[in-house]
Protein backbone atom coordinates (compact mmCIF):
# COMPACT_ATOMS: atom_id res chain seq x y z
CA UNK A 1 0.00 0.00 0.00
CA UNK A 2 1.54 3.57 -1.18
CA UNK A 3 2.34 6.42 1.64
CA UNK A 4 -0.54 8.50 0.01
CA UNK A 5 -3.15 5.95 0.33
CA UNK A 6 -2.32 5.60 4.12
CA UNK A 7 -2.11 9.09 5.21
CA UNK A 8 -5.29 11.02 6.70
CA UNK A 9 -7.15 13.96 5.37
CA UNK A 10 -5.76 17.11 6.80
CA UNK A 11 -8.48 19.72 8.37
CA UNK A 12 -7.42 23.01 7.26
CA UNK A 13 -10.38 26.13 6.40
CA UNK A 14 -11.04 26.10 2.99
CA UNK A 15 -10.30 30.21 2.47
CA UNK A 16 -7.39 29.75 4.16
CA UNK A 17 -5.53 26.42 3.91
CA UNK A 18 -2.15 27.73 4.90
CA UNK A 19 -2.97 28.52 8.69
CA UNK A 20 -2.47 26.92 11.19
CA UNK A 21 -6.05 26.40 13.01
CA UNK A 22 -6.66 27.34 16.77
CA UNK A 23 -8.30 24.33 18.89
CA UNK A 24 -10.47 25.53 21.39
CA UNK A 25 -10.77 23.12 24.16
CA UNK A 26 -13.26 23.69 26.26
CA UNK A 27 -15.76 24.23 22.89
CA UNK A 28 -13.94 20.77 21.24
CA UNK A 29 -13.76 23.27 17.90
CA UNK A 30 -11.06 23.93 15.69
CA UNK A 31 -11.07 27.29 14.46
CA UNK A 32 -9.58 29.46 11.53
CA UNK A 33 -7.46 32.47 13.41
CA UNK A 34 -8.06 34.40 9.49
CA UNK A 35 -11.82 34.28 9.44
CA UNK A 36 -13.42 32.60 12.06
CA UNK A 37 -14.23 29.79 10.55
CA UNK A 38 -14.98 26.58 12.34
CA UNK A 39 -13.34 23.93 10.65
CA UNK A 40 -13.85 21.55 13.07
CA UNK A 41 -16.36 20.40 16.07
CA UNK A 42 -16.57 17.60 18.33
CA UNK A 43 -12.70 17.39 18.73
CA UNK A 44 -11.98 14.53 21.18
CA UNK A 45 -9.12 15.77 24.10
CA UNK A 46 -6.80 12.38 24.53
CA UNK A 47 -4.85 14.06 27.27
CA UNK A 48 -5.23 13.25 30.82
CA UNK A 49 -8.18 15.41 32.53
CA UNK A 50 -6.88 17.23 35.36
CA UNK A 51 -10.13 18.44 37.70
CA UNK A 52 -10.21 18.58 41.09
CA UNK A 53 -13.20 18.68 43.09
CA UNK A 54 -13.35 20.58 47.17
CA UNK A 55 -14.42 17.23 48.71
CA UNK A 56 -11.49 14.88 46.34
CA UNK A 57 -8.35 17.62 47.06
CA UNK A 58 -5.37 15.28 48.21
CA UNK A 59 -7.78 12.43 48.41
CA UNK A 60 -7.65 10.42 44.99
CA UNK A 61 -6.02 10.96 41.73
CA UNK A 62 -7.64 14.00 39.65
CA UNK A 63 -6.48 12.28 36.74
CA UNK A 64 -9.99 10.63 35.43
CA UNK A 65 -9.18 9.52 31.96
CA UNK A 66 -6.04 7.23 32.18
CA UNK A 67 -3.33 8.11 30.80
CA UNK A 68 -2.71 10.26 27.33
CA UNK A 69 -3.42 7.72 24.50
CA UNK A 70 -0.34 5.63 23.30
CA UNK A 71 -0.56 4.57 19.24
CA UNK A 72 2.52 1.87 19.98
CA UNK A 73 -0.02 -0.31 21.98
CA UNK A 74 -3.07 -2.12 20.72
CA UNK A 75 -6.29 -0.11 21.08
CA UNK A 76 -4.29 2.72 21.22
CA UNK A 77 -4.42 1.92 25.26
CA UNK A 78 -8.12 2.87 25.63
CA UNK A 79 -9.62 0.50 28.45
CA UNK A 80 -13.02 0.56 30.13
CA UNK A 81 -13.33 -0.43 33.98
CA UNK A 82 -16.76 -1.58 35.18
CA UNK A 83 -16.92 -0.25 38.89
CA UNK A 84 -18.28 -2.63 41.44
CA UNK A 85 -22.07 -2.92 41.83
CA UNK A 86 -24.80 -1.77 44.51
CA UNK A 87 -27.92 -3.06 43.29
CA UNK A 88 -29.60 -6.82 43.36
CA UNK A 89 -29.49 -6.73 39.48
CA UNK A 90 -26.19 -6.45 39.37
CA UNK A 91 -25.34 -9.84 41.30
CA UNK A 92 -26.40 -13.18 40.62
CA UNK A 93 -28.30 -16.26 42.64
CA UNK A 94 -24.82 -17.14 44.17
CA UNK A 95 -24.05 -13.23 45.43
CA UNK A 96 -20.90 -13.00 42.38
CA UNK A 97 -21.07 -10.13 40.35
CA UNK A 98 -22.52 -10.19 37.01
CA UNK A 99 -20.00 -7.76 35.23
CA UNK A 100 -16.44 -8.26 36.11
CA UNK A 101 -13.34 -6.56 34.95
CA UNK A 102 -11.48 -8.26 32.32
CA UNK A 103 -7.58 -8.40 32.37
CA UNK A 104 -7.39 -4.84 31.63
CA UNK A 105 -4.24 -4.81 29.66
CA UNK A 106 -2.79 -8.08 27.50
CA UNK A 107 0.47 -9.19 28.38
CA UNK A 108 1.85 -8.21 25.07
CA UNK A 109 0.93 -4.46 25.56
CA UNK A 110 2.22 -4.63 29.36
CA UNK A 111 5.50 -6.14 27.93
CA UNK A 112 5.93 -3.61 25.52
CA UNK A 113 4.96 -0.85 28.27
CA UNK A 114 7.45 -1.82 30.51
CA UNK A 115 10.28 -1.81 26.83
CA UNK A 116 9.39 1.71 26.76
CA UNK A 117 9.57 2.65 29.98
CA UNK A 118 13.27 0.70 30.01
CA UNK A 119 14.14 2.58 26.91
CA UNK A 120 13.04 5.95 28.09
CA UNK A 121 14.81 5.20 31.29
CA UNK A 122 18.39 4.50 29.38
CA UNK A 123 17.86 7.30 27.00
CA UNK A 124 17.96 9.70 30.15
CA UNK A 125 20.99 8.85 31.68
CA UNK A 126 22.76 9.54 28.46
CA UNK A 127 20.88 12.64 27.35
CA UNK A 128 19.12 11.27 24.27
CA UNK A 129 16.54 13.42 22.80
CA UNK A 130 12.58 12.09 22.13
CA UNK A 131 13.34 11.57 18.48
CA UNK A 132 15.69 8.70 19.32
CA UNK A 133 13.20 8.01 21.63
CA UNK A 134 10.28 7.20 19.72
CA UNK A 135 12.41 5.76 16.72
CA UNK A 136 13.38 2.94 19.52
CA UNK A 137 9.89 2.42 20.68
CA UNK A 138 9.34 1.71 16.88
CA UNK A 139 11.64 -0.44 16.13
CA UNK A 140 10.92 -2.72 19.22
CA UNK A 141 7.22 -2.96 17.98
CA UNK A 142 8.31 -4.00 14.85
CA UNK A 143 11.15 -6.63 16.13
CA UNK A 144 7.95 -7.93 19.25
CA UNK A 145 5.02 -8.41 17.20
CA UNK A 146 7.28 -10.14 14.53
CA UNK A 147 8.36 -12.69 17.26
CA UNK A 148 11.50 -13.38 15.03
CA UNK A 149 13.64 -13.10 18.62
CA UNK A 150 11.77 -15.27 20.69
CA UNK A 151 14.28 -16.67 24.19
CA UNK A 152 15.74 -13.00 24.31
CA UNK A 153 15.28 -11.12 27.02
CA UNK A 154 13.03 -7.65 26.31
CA UNK A 155 15.96 -5.38 28.12
CA UNK A 156 18.15 -7.09 25.58
CA UNK A 157 16.24 -6.43 22.47
CA UNK A 158 15.15 -2.74 24.07
CA UNK A 159 19.32 -2.18 24.36
CA UNK A 160 19.78 -3.21 21.12
CA UNK A 161 16.99 -1.07 19.25
CA UNK A 162 18.44 1.84 20.77
CA UNK A 163 21.84 1.54 19.83
CA UNK A 164 20.76 0.59 16.20
CA UNK A 165 18.14 4.01 16.63
CA UNK A 166 21.19 6.47 17.80
CA UNK A 167 23.12 5.25 14.75
CA UNK A 168 20.33 5.86 12.43
CA UNK A 169 19.30 9.59 13.98
CA UNK A 170 23.47 10.44 12.99
CA UNK A 171 24.21 10.59 16.72
CA UNK A 172 26.02 6.76 17.68
CA UNK A 173 26.76 5.40 20.70
CA UNK A 174 28.99 2.52 21.75
CA UNK A 175 28.26 -0.65 22.90
CA UNK A 176 30.15 -0.02 26.17
CA UNK A 177 28.08 3.67 26.99
CA UNK A 178 24.78 1.58 25.77
CA UNK A 179 26.13 -1.24 28.04
CA UNK A 180 26.49 1.11 30.76
CA UNK A 181 23.07 2.50 31.20
CA UNK A 182 21.59 -1.20 30.91
CA UNK A 183 21.63 -4.32 32.56
CA UNK A 184 23.02 -6.11 29.82
CA UNK A 185 26.36 -7.91 28.73
CA UNK A 186 27.73 -6.03 25.52
CA UNK A 187 27.98 -9.50 24.03
CA UNK A 188 24.62 -10.38 24.24
CA UNK A 189 23.63 -6.36 23.10
CA UNK A 190 25.63 -6.99 19.73
CA UNK A 191 23.96 -10.51 18.97
CA UNK A 192 20.68 -9.15 19.48
CA UNK A 193 21.68 -6.22 16.92
CA UNK A 194 22.83 -8.74 14.15
CA UNK A 195 19.53 -10.68 14.51
CA UNK A 196 17.18 -7.08 14.44
CA UNK A 197 19.14 -5.72 11.22
CA UNK A 198 18.14 -9.30 9.86
CA UNK A 199 14.54 -9.70 11.28
CA UNK A 200 14.09 -6.29 10.04
CA UNK A 201 16.25 -6.27 6.92
CA UNK A 202 17.43 -3.02 7.89
CA UNK A 203 20.58 -1.48 7.72
CA UNK A 204 22.79 1.18 9.51
CA UNK A 205 25.41 3.64 8.41
CA UNK A 206 29.48 2.37 8.82
CA UNK A 207 30.59 4.49 12.09
CA UNK A 208 33.51 6.70 11.34
CA UNK A 209 35.82 8.69 13.65
CA UNK A 210 34.08 11.72 13.13
CA UNK A 211 30.90 10.53 15.13
CA UNK A 212 32.66 10.45 18.10
CA UNK A 213 35.25 13.16 18.05
CA UNK A 214 32.80 16.33 19.09
CA UNK A 215 31.41 14.38 22.10
CA UNK A 216 35.12 13.16 23.19
CA UNK A 217 36.60 16.30 22.95
CA UNK A 218 33.44 18.14 24.31
CA UNK A 219 33.53 15.46 27.61
CA UNK A 220 37.53 16.32 27.75
CA UNK A 221 37.38 19.62 28.02
CA UNK A 222 39.44 20.15 24.78
CA UNK A 223 39.25 23.62 22.79
CA UNK A 224 37.85 23.56 19.21
CA UNK A 225 41.45 24.07 17.89
CA UNK A 226 42.68 20.43 18.80
CA UNK A 227 39.23 19.05 18.65
CA UNK A 228 39.34 19.92 14.28
CA UNK A 229 43.13 18.69 14.48
CA UNK A 230 41.82 15.35 16.12
CA UNK A 231 39.50 15.14 13.57
CA UNK A 232 41.80 15.96 10.55
CA UNK A 233 44.41 13.79 12.35
CA UNK A 234 42.11 11.03 12.10
CA UNK A 235 40.69 11.29 8.90
CA UNK A 236 44.14 11.38 7.12
CA UNK A 237 45.30 8.32 8.89
CA UNK A 238 42.26 6.42 7.69
CA UNK A 239 43.13 8.09 3.93
CA UNK A 240 46.91 6.89 4.37
CA UNK A 241 45.75 3.36 5.37
CA UNK A 242 47.55 3.74 8.49
CA UNK A 243 44.97 2.31 10.79
CA UNK A 244 43.60 -1.27 8.80
CA UNK A 245 41.20 -3.25 11.41
CA UNK A 246 41.49 -0.47 14.31
CA UNK A 247 37.87 0.51 15.58
CA UNK A 248 37.30 3.97 15.11
CA UNK A 249 36.81 4.34 18.26
CA UNK A 250 39.91 3.44 19.17
CA UNK A 251 41.66 5.85 16.22
CA UNK A 252 39.46 8.80 17.54
CA UNK A 253 41.04 8.15 20.85
CA UNK A 254 44.55 8.24 19.30
CA UNK A 255 44.61 11.07 17.39
CA UNK A 256 42.78 13.07 20.59
CA UNK A 257 45.62 11.86 22.29
CA UNK A 258 48.55 13.00 19.20
CA UNK A 259 46.62 16.39 19.38
CA UNK A 260 46.28 17.07 22.76
CA UNK A 261 50.03 16.33 23.24
CA UNK A 262 50.79 19.00 20.32
CA UNK A 263 49.01 21.37 21.81
CA UNK A 264 49.03 23.35 25.51
CA UNK A 265 45.94 20.76 26.84
CA UNK A 266 47.91 18.09 27.07
CA UNK A 267 45.35 14.61 28.36
CA UNK A 268 47.16 11.39 29.63
CA UNK A 269 46.08 7.77 27.91
CA UNK A 270 43.72 7.49 31.01
CA UNK A 271 42.31 10.37 30.92
CA UNK A 272 40.75 9.82 27.07
CA UNK A 273 40.52 6.41 27.59
CA UNK A 274 37.48 6.71 30.00
CA UNK A 275 36.13 8.97 28.28
CA UNK A 276 35.75 6.94 25.17
CA UNK A 277 35.45 3.73 26.82
CA UNK A 278 38.83 2.02 25.46
CA UNK A 279 41.57 0.63 26.96
CA UNK A 280 45.20 2.66 27.32
CA UNK A 281 47.11 -0.11 25.19
CA UNK A 282 44.59 -0.25 22.75
CA UNK A 283 45.00 4.03 22.64
CA UNK A 284 49.01 3.05 22.63
CA UNK A 285 48.80 0.33 19.89
CA UNK A 286 46.81 2.56 17.42
CA UNK A 287 49.25 5.78 18.41
CA UNK A 288 52.38 3.52 17.55
CA UNK A 289 50.71 3.17 13.61
CA UNK A 290 50.09 7.03 13.24
CA UNK A 291 53.20 8.48 15.16
CA UNK A 292 55.43 7.86 12.10
CA UNK A 293 53.92 9.77 9.73
CA UNK A 294 52.58 12.43 12.24
CA UNK A 295 54.01 15.43 10.50
CA UNK A 296 51.60 14.59 7.70
CA UNK A 297 48.46 14.09 9.49
CA UNK A 298 48.25 17.84 11.21
CA UNK A 299 46.51 20.53 9.61
CA UNK A 300 48.70 23.15 8.07
CA UNK A 301 46.96 26.28 10.29
CA UNK A 302 47.61 23.96 13.53
CA UNK A 303 49.70 26.14 16.17
CA UNK A 304 52.29 23.63 17.76
CA UNK A 305 52.82 24.00 21.90
CA UNK A 306 55.05 20.98 21.47
CA UNK A 307 56.82 20.29 18.22
CA UNK A 308 56.57 16.89 15.93
CA UNK A 309 59.77 15.61 17.15
CA UNK A 310 59.05 16.01 20.48
CA UNK A 311 55.59 13.96 20.59
CA UNK A 312 55.87 10.95 22.44
CA UNK A 313 57.07 7.70 20.76
CA UNK A 314 55.45 5.35 23.82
Amino acid sequence: MSGEALALPRVQCPNHPDAILVEDYRAGDMICPECGLVVGDRVIDVGSEWRTFSNEKALKDPSRVGDAQNPLLNGGDLTTMISKGTGAASFDEFGNSKYQNRRTMSSSDRAMLNAFKEISTMADRINLPRNIVDRTNNLFKQVYEQKSLKGRANDAIASACLYIACRQEGVPRTFKEICAVSRISKKEIGRCFKLILKALETSVDLITTGDFMSRFCSNLGLPKQVQMAATFIARKAVELDLVPGRSPISVAAAAIYMASQASAEKKTQKEIGDIAGVADVTIRQSYRLIYPRAAELFPPDFKFDTPVDKLPQL
